[in-house]
């Protein structure tokens, strides 16, 4: 304006004890009546509004100055029922005084009238040749809308926020219920919403609505200047309005569900970016109500329903928001810098909120789905001021950080292990998680720009001990699939920990296990009834067992019944599954196993077993052959894959692609096959006609590409679907059953689940066995190792199945196992023969009086039919 305004306002005359911002009534209209003793009141107080620099800029007085001649001074009537005094300049237009009015908190969105006439905006206030002392009247704008209710509140909340800030002495009761205003403007939002009416506070509520309102009336909310309104108050000098103001603006915060209903919560980001937008400039980056603020509009934004024009493209959205994130980013960036390199959870996720949004955003801003390209954020954009650039810069400084405390970290990881024990060293990485947080917003949004990419795969590569320590002593829940594309940079343990981490975790604590008590005799039979008929849920709560007639109980029972029930189940006998011709372990889907009617319920069974199997890591002694081990991760099936699993195949095959046109051609082949089942062939087409297409030098690989597919896939889809939803079954989140498998490759799986089939070491199994009663120089004790060392292999897993129901180690040896071995002297007659409590892996041996007995004694458990009990509990 080409003048200062001056505005003074004076209540108008009241009683002293009547509020001074009642609530008009539904009957009265939204805009303000002229009020003539109004003008008789002298009292008054300086209205301000927020400067530029975030600073209040009080406006003077009407008697600070004489009006000049080139001044008009007048009286502005407020739908507050207030009357404002201002001097402004001749060449003033109409518009100018609004925008000012609006600036000091009385809406955006208003009009002034004169003699019942509506001004017009860029009438200047010379044109209108206003009497001395003329009183203009500030009304709402009238528009066509369906929420005059949403109108009416918000001008009430804005202006009995402006009248506090003006005169706090007069407006104490109105103002101490500025938050209860706003929440009932957030319910009648809900209410609109959900098409019912809203009769708070005597109103009559707007007519039943039906669509999507909410978004609507926090629009309204902005154009009345509530908000505005609001954070001015905020920054009075008086403590309590400024509490007033604190808590009518977190009724934004979703801190009270009850008050800000999840419709409303999702549409709310524009409200809660002005609030931030203010208080930033206002009341400073490290106010607490603007971290609020700005955390809330973080995670708002990641589920973000409804955006106003101003954001609804993606560079107005990053422009927007892009400043917000950058100070997180400065918080992390700190964290990672200081000696713990701890960032708190809640910066972590204010962090990764924003990510998620700047590159969800980022994505739809550029054309292609691959990576952005260079040219847009290379060195002749560093000056610049295009978000391309800034949001590259942040990658790269976060990038750097991190780098940095990786280096730290592989420093750290030698020490570690050297000054304290196993449990503080997992804490400690545990507790160093975040940083993997880190990476995997950088990954994310790594895909935006390909040097990104690039340099964090060559951090990754230069610091694979800390990136292994950290995933294999990650907790659940820290969303990692994103190491996925990384996997070759992971050791097995890491790569163990992450599928762990998809299974349930299971507490050996008995209560709200799922029972059984299986007779040995019917052990495939009971166990298929008490597995398939429980319930997914109580499956995933865990295992507990017995045997009939028998007093052991626990996890070594559990263990061993693991493995009976994989060595039946998996057995040739049932026609399910066909073991490998060359390892006799791995086995593959058999294609006739429809024989047994019951056939795809227990492959549903088989698959739960598997799970179940992973779930309490337990090394059943199978494992799965290629063949369905790719299909299970969702990968197709080569030529190379087939090799175990039907090796006479793979050489016919081979020798195909190896002939020349004439040698095929006197194959007389064409694209079907013969499949024989309970004594009967038939000609299964590869394609449609497949028996009059003929294989020739052209296409004999697409016809090995078919047949594979056809024998490994097509024609056991049945019994695959089943197994998959078998396992599918015991997964926390069932829909990432081919995520489970993308972590590993088959050999991880092997080991996971079949356990080593290496030869056992004897000094590794010597070094992990502690005795109770013996000592280690005890003739019993040097007989039992030398009896062992001279069993052949499987006699020494039967000893070991025995001691510990575990026949096939984990990957690592002894170590792997959840506790020491034990030896323990017992009082018992040199008669009698060892017994076991698999448990706690104790071997209960009697004082043998020679090396001859001692072998006699230990031949006789290892015998299979005897291993494959408990002895006593």
């Amino acid at each position: 304006m080409s003048a200062a305004f001056a505005c003074l306002r004076r209540p108008s005359k009241r009683r002293r004890d009547a509020p001074d911002h009642a609530l008009p009534s539904s009957k009265q209209p939204l805009m303000a009546h002229s009020d003539d003793s109004a003008a008789e009141s002298s009292s008054s107080a300086s209205a301000s509004a927020l400067g530029g620099d975030g600073t209040a800029a009080a406006a003077s007085s009407s008697s600070s100055s004489p009006a000049s001649p080139r001044t008009v001074h007048f009286f502005v009537r407020a739908t507050d029922s207030r009357t404002i005094s201002m001097h402004a300049g001749w060449d003033d237009t109409v518009g100018a005084v609004l925008d000012h009015l609006a600036a000091c908190g009385y809406g955006r969105d208003m009009r002034l009238l004169y003699a019942g006439r509506q001004l017009l905006s860029e009438t200047t206030l010379a044109a209108l040749r206003l009497p001395p002392d003329s009183t203009l009247h500030l009304a709402a704008r009238l528009r066509s809308t369906q929420h005059p209710r949403a109108w009416q509140l918000a001008s009430h909340i804005a202006a009995t926020a402006a009248a506090a800030y003006s005169e706090a002495a007069t407006t104490v009761s109105a103002t101490c219920s500025l938050d209860e205003f706003v929440k009932e403007f957030i319910l009648c939002a809900h209410g609109a919403n959900l098409g019912f009416s809203c009769h708070d506070r005597g109103a009559v509520g707007d007519a039943r609505a039906t669509g999507d309102h909410a978004a609507e009336y926090l629009d309204i909310f902005l154009q009345a200047g509530a908000a505005l309104a609001l954070v001015r108050l905020y920054l009075s000098k008086s403590f309590f309005f400024r509490s007033y103001a604190e808590r009518a603006i977190k009724r934004f915060l979703a801190t009270d569900p009850s008050s800000l209903p999840t419709d409303v919560l999702l549409v709310s980001a524009p409200v809660l970016l002005e609030f931030c937008r203010l208080l930033s400039l206002a009341a400073g980056k490290k106010n607490l109500l603007y971290k609020a603020c700005r955390r809330a509009l973080a995670s708002v934004l990641c589920s973000c329903t409804w955006l106003p024009p101003s954001m609804n493209s993606p560079t107005r959205l990053i422009d927007h928001v892009l400043p917000f994130a950058r100070e997180t980013v400065e918080v992390v960036l700190d964290g990672l810098a200081s000696v713990s390199m701890m960032v708190s959870p809640s910066d972590l996720e204010e962090f990764s909120n924003f990510f998620k949004v700047l590159c969800s955003q980022a994505r739809l801003g550029i054309a292609n789905e691959g990576p952005m390209p260079k040219n847009l954020y290379n060195r002749e954009f560093e000056h610049g001021d295009t978000w391309i650039w800034r949001l590259h810069n942040m990658l790269m400084n976060m990038l750097k950080r991190v780098d940095e405390c990786l280096k730290r970290l592989e420093m750290d990881l030698s020490l570690s292990s050297e000054s304290i024990g196993v449990m503080e060293s997992q804490t400690l990485w545990a507790d160093r998680s975040h940083i993997l947080s880190v990476l995997r917003e950088l990954d994310f949004i790594s895909a935006i720009y390909e040097d990104v990419a690039n340099n964090l795969q060559l951090v990754l590569l230069a610091h694979k001990a800390p990136l292994n320590a950290l995933v294999c002593c990650s907790k659940r829940n820290l969303h990692l699939h994103w190491l996925v594309k990384h996997k070759n940079l992971l050791c097995f343990e890491a790569r163990r920990n992450l599928v762990l981490m998809m299974l349930p975790e299971w507490k050996d604590d008995f209560g709200g296990l799922h029972e059984m008590l299986i007779d040995r005799s019917h052990l495939l039979d009971e166990s298929f009834e008490y597995i398939t008929q429980a319930k997914c849920s109580e499956l995933r709560s865990g295992l507990f067992m017995e045997f009939k007639n028998e007093e052991a109980t626990g996890p070594g029972v559990l263990r061993e019944w693991f493995c009976l029930v994989c060595q039946a189940l998996f057995s040739p006998n049932q026609v399910l599954f066909s073991p490998c011709p060359e390892d006799k372990r791995r086995f593959y889907l058999n294609e006739t196993s429809a024989v047994d009617p019951l056939h795809l319920k227990y492959f549903i069974f088989a698959g739960r077993i598997i799970g179940l199997a992973l779930m309490h890591k337990v090394q059943a002694g199978v494992v799965l052959d290629r063949t369905l081990f790719l299909h299970l991760a969702g990968r197709s099936i080569t030529l190379e894959d087939i090799a175990v699993a039907d090796p006479v195949k793979y050489a016919s095959c081979k020798r195909i692609l190896e002939m020349n046109a004439a040698e095929i051609d006197d194959l007389y082949l064409t694209f079907s096959r013969a499949d024989h089942q309970l004594g009967s062939q038939r000609i299964i087409d590869l394609c449609p006609g497949g028996q009059d297409i003929s294989v020739n030098i052209r296409n004999r690989e697409h016809y090995i590409d078919l047949l594979i597919k056809n024998t490994f896939v097509d024609s056991i889809s049945a019994q695959l679907t089943h197994f998959t939803e078998g396992f599918s079954d015991i997964l926390v989140n069932p829909e990432r059953q081919k995520d489970f498998f993308e972590y590993l490759d088959l050999e991880d799986l092997d080991q996971l689940l079949g356990g080593s089939n290496n030869a056992i070491n004897l000094q590794d199994w010597i070094s992990h066995t502690q005795y109770n009663g013996y000592k280690e120089k005890d003739h019993q004790i040097i007989w039992f190792w030398k009896v062992v060392e001279h069993m052949p292999i499987e006699q020494q897993r039967q000893l070991l199945f025995f001691w510990t129901s575990v026949k096939y180690l984990p990957s690592d040896g002894f170590c792997g196992l959840s506790s020491k071995l034990y030896i323990y002297k017992t009082s018992d007659s040199p008669d009698r023969l060892p017994s076991s409590q698999t448990c706690f892996y104790r071997l209960c041996l009697p004082p043998y009086a020679s090396l001859k007995v001692m072998e006699n004694q230990l031949q006789k458990i290892t015998q299979e039919h005897v291993s494959c009990s408990f002895g006593t509990w």
